[in-house]
């Protein structure tokens, strides 16, 4: 299965992009998958972040320190 693309033009401070080429062909990557990897991981970041605040509230925290109990222990 072919994955769609959709160009976008970026404008990025010049010392930036030197930076970004620089890691990228250290990396033996071309820019654009640099900066798709890039992307992609601060979209991964925020949706890992807004899931854990979703569920911030319903911890029950008794039960999680009986389970850290029973790792540490060996239980």
């Amino acid at each position: 299965m072919k994955t769609k693309t959709a160009a976008y033009a970026l404008r990025l401070p010049a010392s930036m992009k030197a930076e970004a080429e620089k890691i990228a062909a250290e990396d033996g990557t071309s820019l654009n998958q640099f900066v798709a990897s890039a992307v992609a991981e601060k979209v991964s970041a925020l949706r890992t972040a807004r899931y854990f605040a979703e569920k911030k509230g319903r911890t029950n925290w008794r039960v999680l320190s009986q389970i850290f109990d029973a790792g540490r222990y060996g239980l």
